[in-house]
């Protein structure tokens, strides 16, 4: 089967960058390139996996990477030491993607604080006093904080298929299996309901064959945009934990339209 599908929560090769550095808590002006790239390219493998439209992008970043890592790892001459450490300092294969790095960062930083400024003049009204008793019964809608973003949910998918991987038999005989993201999102919010409403995020992902992972992976991810589920991290680097919300255990089959 091939699938072709966007997810809009990816946005671009430097946000990817920006998050593995926050998440591995390095200096921006002094990125160790070879842990990097390994980091990265374990996250391209994964959208290899999922075919995604933009994948092309992070090819482009993934090679500007191996290239700046081929060129810190050129030999260097005694004779020539003292001229290349006065040179390096202007000429840092690592300057120029710094450089986008930081940029990108400040247009980011400045966007979240529009997003928030929207945010804030979106619920100022100017218009004549009303009588607002009727919906006091009014149940407000939660505004649900994700623990998680699209890259934790993309770098536990990369660390299950690894699993899958190591746990495969030497042969196997493969049937074509054709599975759709709204049946799949029934059966991960039936699996909910079975475990009492939470799980680990592996434990949704039963399943060895390639196909199936993927659309449940894309189900996870559609869950979670409609506030079916909530997706939350202890800490770094432990086991992502899956939970029903409370208002959605109500949801039928006909609800994923």
């Amino acid at each position: 089967m091939s699938y072709e599908v966007k997810v809009e929560a990816f946005e671009g090769p430097l946000d990817l960058l920006l998050h593995l550095i926050h998440r591995l808590e390095i200096d921006i002006y002094d990125i160790p390139v070879s842990q990097i790239t390994t980091q990265y390219m374990e996250h391209i493998r994964a959208l290899q996996v999922l075919e995604l439209n933009e994948a092309s992008e992070y090819l482009v970043m993934a090679a500007t990477l191996l290239a700046i890592k081929s060129k810190m790892l050129l030999p260097v001459h005694e004779g020539e030491l003292e001229d290349i450490e006065y040179e390096f300092e202007d000429q840092d294969p690592r300057e120029e993607l710094v450089s986008r790095l930081v940029e990108y960062r400040k247009f980011k930083e400045a966007s979240l604080q529009m997003k928030e400024l929207e945010k804030n003049r979106s619920i100022l009204y100017t218009k004549t006093p009303k009588d607002l008793s009727e919906f006091q019964l009014a149940v407000p809608v939660e505004n649900v904080d994700l623990e998680v973003n699209t890259f934790d949910m993309l770098a536990a998918f990369q660390k299950m298929l690894r699993r899958k991987q190591l746990k495969a038999p030497l042969s196997a005989r493969i049937a074509r299996q054709e599975i759709s993201i709204k049946d799949q999102m029934t059966t991960i919010v039936s699996r909910l309901k079975t475990a009492k409403g939470k799980t680990s995020f592996t434990n949704l992902f039963p399943s060895d064959d390639k196909s199936v992972l993927v659309v449940s992976f894309l189900s996870v991810l559609e869950l979670m945009k409609r506030q079916v589920i909530a997706v939350e991290q202890e800490k770094n680097f432990t086991d992502l934990m899956v939970e029903l919300r409370k208002e959605t255990w109500k949801y039928e089959d006909e609800s994923f339209e």
